[in-house]
């Protein structure tokens, strides 16, 4: 039994930066503390073929659990990803998101195909709240990015 959740959100930023901090290793810990804590997950962009065997725990409270990740494609020039994701409860759990380029700025569509035999309505319902969830802090990453490529020009003039 598959699920599927889609989710758009819309940021008033480039598509550039948005698919940077969307794809970087290091924001997903930002954007998704105080829901997930992970242990082993490496920094950096992701990229085409790339596995992540990573521990994974609910709130950070709950037991760490093995998770394996396999980004199946990453196109940075098409802004567009897609991954494969298999442990903690799920059978599969396929992400894919693009970046599109919008008049006022860009939106992120995501598309999540979940399979977790019984629970999959659950684990669904988890994956609605926990994609919503991570717009807020990536917005607060990318107006402190913006802010600090301000203050950098503004030294610059000074």
């Amino acid at each position: 039994m598959t699920r599927s959740v889609q989710l758009s959100h819309e940021y008033p930023y480039s598509a550039e930066q948005v698919w940077a901090v969307a794809t970087d290793l290091d924001h997903l810990r930002t954007v998704t503390q105080g829901l997930l804590a992970f242990r082993d997950l490496p920094s950096g962009q992701i990229h085409s073929g790339q596995h992540l065997n990573v521990q994974v725990s609910l709130f950070g409270r709950l037991p760490y659990q093995p998770y394996e990740m396999t980004v199946v494609s990453c196109d940075p020039t098409q802004m567009t990803f897609q991954s494969e994701e298999v442990g903690a409860g799920v059978k599969y759990w396929r992400h894919s998101l693009a970046v599109v380029p919008t008049a006022a700025g860009c939106r992120i569509d995501e598309q999540i195909a979940i399979d977790a035999g019984h629970w999959t309505w659950a684990f669904a319902a988890w994956a609605r709240f926990l994609y919503r969830r991570r717009h807020a802090p990536r917005m607060r990453i990318l107006e402190a990015q913006a802010s600090a490529h301000a203050s950098a020009l503004a030294s610059t003039r000074d």
